[in-house]
């Protein structure tokens, strides 16, 4: 297949020199609405803010398949591309562009654009704004570069693939004090780190050690000068897990666990969930369809079918919580010095382009077969 891979090249290198936050992607949403209007495709516009669907038609059928690209980066050094998002843009075009020239399936392609998959939960807003729908698919695919999965490779599994990410804070809550006199006040900042370490026994002992989780805490704002005992501490935090049931056990857990700490201290304390995502979950059907595609680009030595799941998070999950699909992983190379995704030193590999727009082009061609 030819996939044009200078301009594939040149397109990742143009979005990697003009890198926007999530929301914010007006420049490569224009560019990416561009050039999908020049390879033929009907444009739509919007979904979720800056997201962009490409919709291609062949032969007579009205079977319809979602592919998935995200286009945001993240405020590393400024802003950059630490994550290969650019990189993703740039192989789902050139499959786009591949397919509008060929035209060799039946069906319809639906080529999702998504903003804001860092953190800012894009994929939930474009599903919201009527994704699926305005543009109905029996199936949605993803893919991801990883670093330390060898270039020419790739990696999938059935059932969950990316984690959970709950997002939690919790605020602590007493009387103040001068810091000479504590015994005046309730002290947060001792019912905050006993908190801390609290938290780590849900891990330790109250989880089931086959079921994986993670809890993280990664923020704690209190205070602001050296003799005053702050009346309020902040606590934020993360949690990630494979299982969908365990969101409601992992509450009930933290809760247990604040309510009782505060308790013991003398303090009050709320806690709040923010943005959360569920586990990325690949279905049997899909990811065997991936696995032949993938098969055919690489070869079955280069296909791992039971890779090992991240605690990492990847808001695809909302669309695969929407409709049956798989997200697989696309290997970028050794990781050299410890250097993976969002690393301010990350680079991705310009020579997996026309794997991954192989890989896209081919799954369609199945997918889609015509008769």
């Amino acid at each position: 297949m030819s996939f044009h891979d200078e301009d594939m090249k040149a397109w990742r290198h143009d979005i990697h020199t003009h890198p926007e936050l999530a929301f914010q992607e007006h420049r490569t949403s224009n560019l990416v609405a561009g050039l999908l209007e020049d390879f033929g495709l009907e444009v739509h516009r919007g979904l979720g803010g800056t997201g962009v669907v490409g919709t291609l038609r062949a032969g007579t059928s009205n079977r319809a398949i979602g592919l998935r690209a995200d286009m945001d980066a993240l405020p590393i050094r400024g802003i950059m591309h630490a994550c290969g998002h650019d990189g993703h843009t740039a192989m789902l075009l050139g499959a786009a562009r591949h397919l509008a020239e060929t035209r060799n399936f039946d069906g319809v392609v639906h080529f999702i654009f998504q903003p804001a998959e860092e953190n800012e939960c894009g994929g939930q807003r474009m599903i919201e704004d009527g994704l699926f729908e305005r543009f109905p698919v029996e199936t949605v695919y993803g893919m991801h570069n990883w670093p330390g999965l060898p270039a020419g490779s790739f990696g999938v599994r059935v059932g969950p693939i990316m984690a959970a990410d709950d997002k939690f804070e919790i605020t602590i809550s007493g009387r103040g004090a001068h810091a000479a006199m504590p015994q005046f006040g309730d002290d947060p900042i001792v019912a905050a780190a006993a908190l801390v370490g609290a938290i780590q026994t849900i891990v330790s002992r109250l989880s089931d050690p086959r079921d994986p989780l993670v809890i993280s805490i990664t923020q704690i704002h209190g205070g602001n000068t050296w003799n005053i005992v702050p009346e309020r501490v902040v606590l934020h935090g993360t949690a990630r897990y494979l299982t969908p049931a365990l969101r409601e056990t992992l509450r009930d857990q933290l809760g247990h666990i604040v309510d009782h700490v505060s308790a013991t201290y003398g303090v009050t304390a709320v806690i709040a969930y923010y943005k959360p995502i569920p586990p990325a979950v690949n279905a049997a059907g899909p990811t065997e369809r991936a696995i032949r595609a993938a098969v055919q680009v690489v070869g079955a030595e280069h296909v791992l079918r039971d890779v090992a799941p991240s605690m990492g998070c990847e808001d695809f999950a909302f669309m695969l919580a929407a409709r049956p699909g798989c997200y697989l992983w696309i290997g970028n190379g050794p990781i050299v010095d410890g250097v993976g995704l969002h690393s301010p030193l990350y680079e991705f590999n310009d020579a997996i382009l026309p794997i991954g727009a192989s890989y896209w082009s081919t799954l369609v061609e199945r997918d889609l077969a015509r008769s």
